[in-house]
């Protein structure tokens, strides 16, 4: 697979991306949001007209004292001004509502979307993401999307289109006093770029280190007794304080340009607001002829009357907040830009890659030993190959494995295996033994294919195992780690993952082979006690018996155990051996130990030191060599 990074997109093109994803996920329900914004912003912008035409009335009516034709006139208008409050009053309702629908509905898929992406990504990607950091991703990275669907997109449509109306309706009526505002916007816009500029950049670096805190907090959660036990808190003290101070001087700076943002440009709206009142109020003293759109219109210019300037002050307030209120939605869509970067850069990770064609099937024999295919569970299973020339062929699942002169490396130009080559035949039982990092465990995760080998060739019942399906190959196959992972539900449950169409029986029956049926007994709720939180209400040694429980329910013809039995006690051990003796008859065992009598009984011993296998036999024939396998079962080491 190509582990290559990615060229980083440009971060408009995230913005765009989700978008775009928006529209997609609500073609109907986001126009009709967006519509009822719009009407919602117009209502909110037209009040004024009717506001200065009610005032123009008034003063026209004042003097004559004609209150009679002047309720005519004015009362219409009133309730034009009323429906427009009610009408904005409903599309308001209505848009948050929607929005409300849209914003948890679109995270809710976005979550989906990451989980779906989670589970077809490679090994690889795990062990070089700090789960915490992927954690956060769900939650803060989400988070931060919530924050621009939900509040920063509707307040950028409303208060663009806001700004857009009040300035044309500002030209309706005075284009010498809109020219004062437009010179306080750009004083605005200057502002602006430079204090939103800055917090931008730093909450897209807050978000980041973010993630680093959580991956940080979670690896030491995790390993919180190691930390205690050699009294290691200072030392992971002084590591968080390093990544939290960074998080610190991040949000400090994120949040000290965004609050200064809104009280300057609030202030160069006061200050506008005085310099329109002082040139209004000049123009209204000098009789200067009003230029504007409405005059230009009725082909008539006027002056510049008083209920021409009241009105204009006030669209003059409300033009500089909506400016305010557009400048304050920098942040959060630095933070959703940052949010939406970090989470298309996992969804835009590369599978983990699949072509495999061969594939796993119920099989059914007839009288002449001849293979078919069935839908129902027969207990047995054949390999279904199709060919170029578009024929078939069924071979039957017996858990034959070759290896042939297999190298391979975790990182380019670091091979950790050198020329592997075994053979394993059903009912055999093949023992890797040898030092911490010797490449014990990589042959096993070369069997699951959880990586890809380098050179060489690995057979399975024949067929490269390249040309198996991987979903085809796991099911063939039991594994068994050192390291336990239990789920949240019932024991039963736990066990029944390994094969989830199994009835209670047969779990109760896999449960007395790998020796927890005792134990588990003796639970407060026998099969059906809860295990949450890893199991850590049962010991480790316990844990271990489930998870083998697991992998004998599911019958498979290749077992892997990978120092299965570490944590069990000497006493137990001889229990689950025993049952372990059972489950491995008649199947393709692989056993990784460093507690060399679980393996003495193995048909074939592999010493690897180094990546290389240097020593094979068996345990009597290791022994008689007084090589490094006798070195390591008699402590006959020299000291250096």
């Amino acid at each position: 697979m190509n582990n290559k990074k990615m060229k980083r997109p440009p971060m408009g093109d995230g913005l765009k991306r989700l978008i775009s994803m928006l529209i997609q996920a609500y073609p109907v329900l986001l126009p009709v949001t967006g519509a009822c914004i719009i009407l919602s912003s117009i209502t909110n912008a037209l009040p004024a007209i009717f506001q200065q035409k009610i005032l123009a009335d008034i003063g026209d009516y004042w003097e004559s004292g004609n209150w009679a034709a002047a309720s005519k006139v004015i009362l219409p208008k009133i309730f034009i001004l009323v429906g427009l409050y009610i009408l904005s009053l409903i599309s308001i309702v209505l848009y948050t509502q929607f929005m409300a629908y849209i914003t948890q509905g679109f995270l809710s898929k976005m979550r989906l979307a990451l989980f779906d992406k989670m589970q077809n990504l490679p090994i690889r990607y795990f062990d070089t993401n700090k789960h915490g950091d992927i954690m956060s991703r769900y939650t803060n990275d989400i988070d931060a999307l919530r924050q621009l669907i939900s509040q920063a997109l509707p307040t950028l449509l409303q208060t663009i289109i806001l700004i857009v109306s009040v300035f044309f309706i500002m030209l309706y009526y005075s284009i010498w006093l809109t020219l004062v505002v437009i010179l306080g916007v750009f004083g605005i816009m200057f502002v602006s770029g430079r204090a939103g500029g800055g917090s931008a950049k730093y909450f897209i670096r807050q978000q980041k280190s973010l993630g680093k805190v959580e991956g940080f907090v979670q690896e030491m959660m995790n390993g919180q007794k190691v930390i205690k036990v050699f009294n290691h808190e200072d030392l992971c003290r002084e590591d968080f304080d390093k990544i939290n101070e960074e998080l610190y001087n991040d949000g400090f700076r994120a949040h000290a340009y965004a609050n200064i943002l809104g009280p300057v440009i609030q202030n160069i709206g006061n200050i506008l607001y005085v310099l329109l009142a002082v040139v209004g109020g000049v123009l209204l003293l000098a009789k200067v002829p009003n230029i504007s759109l409405s005059a230009l219109f009725a082909g008539a210019i006027g002056i510049v009357t008083i209920d021409i300037l009241i009105p204009f002050l006030n669209m003059a307030k409300q033009f500089t907040g909506n400016v305010n209120q557009l400048a304050q939605q920098i942040n959060s869509v630095a933070m959703a830009i940052a949010g939406a970067e970090r989470i298309f850069s996992m969804i835009d990770e590369q599978p983990e890659v699949d072509d495999g064609y061969v594939t796993l099937v119920n099989a059914e024999y007839d009288k002449d030993g001849k293979i078919t295919e069935t839908e129902k569970h027969t207990g047995r299973w054949a390999w279904k190959h199709p060919h170029g020339d578009g024929t078939l062929t069924y071979s039957p699942l017996e858990g034959n494995v070759e290896l042939l002169d297999v190298d391979f490396a975790y990182e380019e130009g670091k091979t950790v295996l050198h020329n592997i080559s075994l053979t394993a035949k059903p009912g055999e039982k093949i023992a890797f033994v040898g030092a911490t990092g010797a490449g014990k465990t990589t042959i096993t995760n070369l069997l699951n294919r959880f990586y890809d080998i380098e050179d060489g060739k690995i057979r399975y019942d024949n067929i490269n195992i390249n040309k198996i399906r991987k979903a085809d190959l796991r099911q063939s196959l039991g594994l068994v780690l050192q390291e336990t992972n239990l789920f949240t539900g019932t024991v039963m449950d736990n066990i029944r993952y390994g094969k989830l169409d199994a009835t209670d029986e047969q779990c109760k029956t896999a449960a007395k082979l790998a020796g927890a049926d005792d134990f588990i007994t003796r639970l407060p709720d026998g099969y059906n006690t809860m295990l949450e939180n890893n199991g850590e209400n049962l010991s480790q040694g316990q844990r271990q018996l489930i998870a083998i429980a697991r992998a004998a329910v599911a019958d498979p013809p290749v077992m892997i155990m990978d120092e299965a039995t570490s944590s069990i006690d000497t006493h137990t051990e001889q229990i689950v051996q025993r049952g372990m003796d059972k489950l491995m008859e008649g199947r393709t065992v692989f056993v990784i130990a460093h507690r060399l009598s679980t393996v003495k009984n193995s048909d074939v011993i592999m010493v690897l030191d180094h990546g290389r296998i240097i020593e094979r036999g068996t345990h009597e024939q290791l022994i008689e060599q007084k090589g490094q396998y006798y070195k390591l079962y008699t402590g006959a080491f020299e000291l250096e």
